[in-house]
């Protein structure tokens, strides 16, 4: 297993609580959101009827994450940032630890979380995800034979202490008598059967999930397609202990042939309850505190579970956690919650303000509250494509540079900086790769590691990790475009030029000069639309290689270095195929058999925000509808990846009432799963929390329709503005730009014309 990547905090440690407490609260004293708590679009609600569809929501800070479920009580599968699984043949995957959620209650023969969810035993429900305030609110009347009982649960994982999370049952028996209570950490058993996808190629993978009996057809409401393949690696307890007189837990962890973390857990009851026969429970899949109270009627019960989780690199050990966990319980439940809102309100304050669509609101901070669950401040971590979930394994494809960082770059830069970091902190071994593959530079995986950037394609997609190459252009466009958004000369000097003269010498040694047409073309490659491999001249690849080009030549004038000229000569050389009759680029070379009736192509992503091409606006236009012929003519279902290009593509060309089709068809082509508004790859195979295209619907916003770009002079306006048609205003609220803090509004006036103005905070 490659070493993980440096610490990603400077010191190489966590602050206190309080000290972590403390800056929260500074934080907040910048000027109140318009937002209250009980805004409708920040409210996602599931009611009984909802949970023969329920599709688990997500509670995060980027650290560590869970999974809801409808009790609010269960143990649920749980993760660590970039804590990986690397189990001899295999990819790595995510490790899931032990999980923290679980509060079990018995107040008759059943146990809660073993009672079948029923109307009659679960009465009056309903479940609140709050993305405003950062929690899951769940409250019922649990019925268990004769005795019932009001049950209220609020489960979160800190913003405001990333190493905190906790979740507190609150009940009021309608009885008097003796309940039980389990604290638990669920430690989950191994996958069975681990498949080598290391080694097996596409029909060796069908084969093993047939030898199992098993498919990679999706289960209805939450299983995703290719489960059978995406589960979770395995971490394994290396030690526990507890302590019943204080009723703390704690245990030291590591992930398969991975990192050690470590957990702690810290109980509280209510003030003057006295518990009896408290016992530590322990087997291989449960460790527990049970103990029993004495209760009466009508009487609430609040009682808390406090969490502190850390990992290699990121925190202490479980004797830290403990402390850690016991500090928070000494402050009280009602500190941590409050301090949860604070942070959570503080990253509000950026944000997306739609006039007159409330659904497309609610769906705006729906994506942004997942990616701020899932994204980390000022690290070395980047995002996985389906976060911090086994959904492609974790690991870090293009997405990560091309549609999630854009979309956090004005709103929350610290943010998109942690992803721009890890391709500097990858760096060497993309150095590594581009030498074993006789090229200069640096060669960036097609599937990263996230905890230390090495390649972990499976072998049946081997072929993407070799020639699905503009992932090396995408990285250095983003490095570039958070310098234009910051300025910060001395992080382009640090961080960004290395990865960005590496990419550079990687284009200028991969491209092939063609002496008899004087140009350079770029062979074997897999384009972006995948079914096309090993083909010449992608239009996408080549158009992004050039970008990257002369980006290094710009960014070493920043820096006072000499560029190579090499550099420049192939920019200016590489072919874009083009069809002159007709006017429009191509998606690929002209010996590429490719028929517009049937299939698509990557041609509206030359229009994408980071890339925007240059091109006249009638040729832009007629790329637009060459790229759309296709879609006319197929019943091909369309995943959500598809949606944003195409709707950027129609602003870019002027087609406004295109633009808007497009956006809407990405909410109501069934990709967001209700109740907690989970985005899905595509309509049906319920690949799950799906970071890449909640990414590109806020690009979609932050640049399609406002027609910003980032250049060199600035945000500048490159495109007209346009708004949907039912909507009467936008506002791009607390975005921050070169360091300087804005709104921008467009607004709709009394002739349906759209202005754009910026007002400096």
């Amino acid at each position: 297993m490659p070493a993980p990547l440096a610490s990603p905090f400077p010191e190489g440690r966590r602050a206190s609580l309080l000290g972590k407490l403390a800056a929260i609260a500074l934080l907040c004293t910048v000027a109140p959101t318009t937002f209250a708590a009980t805004d409708p679009s920040f409210q996602l609600t599931a009611t009984f009827n909802d949970l023969a569809s329920y599709f688990p929501g997500q509670l995060g800070n980027g650290y560590i994450s869970t999974m809801t479920a409808p009790r609010g009580t269960e143990g649920n599968l749980a993760y660590l940032v970039a804590l990986m699984d690397y189990a001899k043949g295999d990819v790595s995957r995510p490790a899931a630890i032990p999980g923290w959620t679980e509060i079990d209650y018995r107040s008759g023969r059943s146990w809660l979380n073993q009672s079948a969810l029923s109307a009659s035993r679960f009465q009056d429900y309903g479940q609140t995800l709050d993305m405003y305030d950062g929690t899951l609110i769940t409250h019922y009347r649990y019925v268990d034979e004769s005795r019932a009982t009001d049950v209220k649960v609020i489960t979160l994982v800190s913003q405001a202490s990333p190493h905190l999370a906790a979740t507190q049952l609150s009940i009021t028996p309608d009885f008097d008598g003796d309940i039980e209570l389990s604290f638990a950490l669920n430690l989950w058993a191994p996958h069975q059967p681990r498949f080598p996808l290391a080694r097996l190629n596409g029909d060796q993978v069908m084969e093993a999930l047939a030898a199992n009996n098993m498919t990679l057809e999706p289960t209805p409401p939450a299983t995703a397609d290719r489960a059978a393949l995406w589960y979770h690696g395995d971490t394994h307890m290396l030690a526990s202990g507890d302590d019943t007189r204080s009723l703390t837990l704690w245990l030291d962890g590591r992930a398969e042939q991975g990192a050690k973390m470590a957990e702690a857990v810290a109980i509280a009851l209510p003030e003057g309850m006295q518990a009896s026969g408290i016992k530590l429970y322990q087997d291989d899949y449960r460790l527990a505190l049970n103990l029993h109270i004495v209760v009466h009627k009508g009487q609430t019960y609040a009682l808390t579970k406090y969490v502190a989780i850390s990992r290699d690199t990121w925190g202490g050990d479980a004797k830290q956690d403990l402390e850690l966990a016991k500090e928070a319980r000494a402050q009280g439940f009602d500190a941590l919650l409050q301090h949860q809102a604070d942070a959570w309100h503080a990253l509000w304050q950026s944000d997306i303000v739609i006039d007159g669509d409330a659904k497309a609101q609610q769906i705006v901070h729906s994506d942004l509250y997942y990616l701020l669950s899932n994204s980390t401040p000022n690290t070395v971590w980047p995002i996985g494509a389906c976060g911090m979930t086994p959904g492609y394994t974790g690991h870090v494809f293009w997405d990560s540079d091309s549609w999630v960082f854009p979309a956090l770059l004005l709103l929350h830069p610290e943010r998109a900086k942690s992803m721009a970091m890890f391709r500097d902190a990858s760096l060497t071994p993309a150095e590594q790769r581009a030498r074993e593959h006789g090229l200069r530079g640096a060669m960036y995986p097609w599937e990263a590691d996230p905890d230390n950037g090495s390649s972990q394609t499976p072998h049946s997609a081997q072929v993407l990790d070799e020639s699905e190459i503009h992932v090396n252009a995408d990285i250095a466009i983003a490095q570039w475009q958070y310098y234009l958004a910051t300025q910060d000369r001395n992080w382009l000097k640090q961080h960004g030029w290395p990865v960005i003269r590496a990419l550079a010498d990687f284009w200028a040694s991969r491209a092939s000069y063609v002496p008899d047409k004087h140009r350079y073309d770029i062979l074997h490659v897999t384009s972006v639309a995948e079914p096309y491999n090993d083909i010449p001249n992608d239009t996408f690849t080549n158009a992004s290689a050039r970008k990257a080009l002369e980006i290094a030549t710009a960014a070493a004038d920043v820096i006072g270095v000499a560029p190579d000229p090499h550099w420049t000569e192939v920019a200016k050389g590489l072919y874009l195929p083009f069809d002159a009759k007709e006017g429009h680029y191509l998606n690929f070379d002209p010996s590429v058999p490719f028929d517009a009736h049937e299939k698509g192509g990557p041609l509206p992503l030359l229009s994408y925000p980071s890339l925007d091409m240059p091109m006249s606006a009638q040729v832009r236009r007629r790329n637009y509808q060459y790229a759309t012929l296709a879609l006319e003519h197929t019943h091909h279902a369309m995943n959500s990846m598809g949606f944003e290009p195409l709707s950027i593509a129609a602003a870019t060309a002027g087609e406004q009432a295109e633009a808007s089709k497009w956006f809407e068809g990405n909410m109501t082509l069934n990709v967001i799963k209700p109740p907690f508004n989970v985005r899905t790859e595509t309509a049906n195979n319920n690949t799950g929390y799906f970071m890449t295209a909640s990414g590109g619907l806020l690009q979609n916003i932050l640049y399609g329709f406002t027609g910003l770009r980032i250049e060199e002079q600035g945000l500048v306006q490159a495109y007209p503005p346009m708004l949907p048609a039912q909507w009467k205003g936008l506002t791009l609220k607390h975005i921050t730009f070169r360091g300087r803090p804005m709104d921008i509004t467009l607004r709709r006036d009394a002739s349906g014309n759209v202005t754009i103005t910026r007002h400096t905070l």
